[in-house]
């Protein structure tokens, strides 16, 4: 049965405690917990005070926790940066471990250089799988890599690319980032829907348009045609909505950011309800 979660980073300004309060007021059934979500982050990652508040908000079943992406790049060519990317990617699948979340996205890094990647920049993404897949290794957390945005140094941002990878690398699941994917068209989502649907395991839900990433979906018919053809092919994971704050027109307060995921997680419901007809 699929649930409704959002990033914890849509409420990146809040403590801890009132992040989880918002999400359960909106209704949302999970959340996806960034490590950089700066209350916790700044913090120096208090792993208990994270576990007082999930055990707060049992209601928010089945979290799944984001590796720490900012500044980092697992695939640099800076030998410095790549390793302390990978520390902090087996940071997150440890620390998901430990508290008893089963589910970690990660990213897959980009070639330094805005060039297409080179034999290179798959050797150091070759080195970084290895790491993940050791600290994966009997952890009982699943490993996801997420779609990037088609820019010219992306090293996975193709249905044809993910579905590779997951071929080679079985161990390996999938969360398909429907912005990342859409300056490509819809067609290019449902493909991903197509190759990586037996492996897809996470979803983050935005609109990309005129440039943008995720932005709400606003009822967009686009947004609710790839939703159903999702809902169509049997996904029963998390459906995560991943906004962009600084996407409004102005800094939006606790209750506008709590109204407008209410208003999200309605049409998402409606798109999965077996009866939608669009």
């Amino acid at each position: 049965m699929v649930r409704f979660a959002v990033s914890s980073m849509f409420f990146h300004e809040y403590p801890l405690e009132e992040i989880f309060q918002y999400i359960d007021e909106a209704c949302l059934d999970s959340v996806e917990f960034w490590l950089e979500t700066p209350s916790f982050w700044l913090s120096g990652l208090p792993v208990d005070e994270l576990v007082r508040c999930m055990n707060s908000y049992p209601q928010l079943s089945s979290p799944t926790l984001h590796a720490p992406i900012l500044d980092l790049n697992p695939t640099s060519v800076n030998p410095d940066i790549a390793k302390i990317s990978i520390t902090y990617a087996i940071k997150a699948i440890q620390m998901a471990s430990r508290i008893g979340i089963d589910l970690v996205t990660v990213h897959p890094g980009r070639r330094t250089a805005k060039r297409p990647p080179g034999a290179f920049d798959f050797e150091r993404f070759s080195i970084y799988l290895e790491a993940l897949k050791r600290s994966a290794s009997g952890s009982g957390v699943r490993v996801a890599m997420e779609n990037m945005e088609p820019k010219v140094n992306s090293l996975l941002c193709t249905p044809g690319d993910m579905r590779e990878l997951l071929d080679r690398e079985p161990w390996i699941w999938c969360t398909l980032d429907i912005s990342h994917a859409m300056p490509a068209g819809a067609a290019s989502v449902k493909r991903y829907v197509d190759l990586c649907g037996d492996r897809l395991i996470n979803v983050h839900v935005g609109r990309a348009a005129g440039g943008k990433m995720h932005l709400p979906l606003g009822k967009d018919p686009e947004m609710a045609e790839i939703l159903h053809y999702l809902a169509q092919s049997g996904y029963e994971g998390n459906l995560t909505l991943e906004l962009e704050d600084r996407n409004f027109s102005h800094d939006l307060s606790s209750e506008e950011k709590i109204l407008l995921l209410s208003t999200e997680l309605e049409f998402m419901k409606e798109c999965f309800a077996p009866s939608t007809d669009l």
